[in-house]
């Protein structure tokens, strides 16, 4: 794929969505990193139910590192890998008092090194919370960026290198944003509504789905 056609798939985007943002709900930086530790194989609506419950009740990590890892399983048991989970969250609380005053580090090494958080959630804490123009390529990303030939990579490292080198600067910011909800709700795994895609005409991806029949 050329520059050109990178540079339009995501002027289209910046039209239809011109402040793309996480679907997780949260109001603080810290409340951003616990969603997106419990995300991991699990979806955002699972977790936003849960975090319903708990923010209310505890959204510091003093607050939820006083609740225990027993006490905040039963908030977060509905998600996937709950125990292993809540273990995380709980140490990652624990690192976050004692050596960053309860505050969530900014850069990628202290994020890094907290329990439950990988290259990808730090991506998506320095792109969301704090403004870094970082692309976190989750399974959709990888995905879009594959088969609509716009970054093609074996592996999410490498899919995500090639996307820091041919997303325009200026697209940059909200591309991790566009790329994950365009993969979550039109360029799906199983069946791709290409009828229904805006950069259709743009995508490299050879068989493209046709528009349903009516009634099928």
């Amino acid at each position: 794929m050329n520059a050109v056609k990178r540079l339009e798939i995501f002027r289209r985007f910046h039209q239809a969505n011109p402040h793309p943002t996480t679907e997780l709900e949260y109001t603080t930086p810290f409340e951003l990193l616990i969603s997106v530790i419990l995300s991991a194989q699990a979806t955002d609506v699972s977790v936003n139910k849960a975090t319903r419950r708990l923010y209310p009740v505890a959204n510091t990590p003093a607050a939820i590192y006083a609740l225990g890892v027993e006490e905040l399983e039963s908030y977060i048991k509905t998600i996937g890998l709950y125990r292993t989970k809540a273990k995380n969250v709980i140490e990652t609380c624990r690192i976050l008092i004692e050596q960053h005053d309860g505050e969530v580090p900014r850069s990628r090494e202290a994020l890094e090194a907290l329990p439950g958080v990988g290259r990808k959630t730090a991506n998506v804490v320095l792109n969301t919370a704090f403004g870094e123009p970082t692309i976190a390529v989750d399974t959709h990303i990888f995905r879009v960026s594959n088969r609509t030939n716009l970054a093609p990579g074996k592996n999410v490292d490498e899919v995500e290198q090639k996307l820091l080198k041919f997303v325009p600067d200026e697209f940059r910011h909200d591309a991790h944003h566009w790329l994950i909800l365009h993969g979550r709700y039109t360029c799906i795994a199983r069946k791709p509504q290409c009828w229904n895609c805006i950069i259709a005409d743009l995508c490299e991806y050879k068989d493209k789905t046709p528009l349903p029949e009516k009634g099928v």
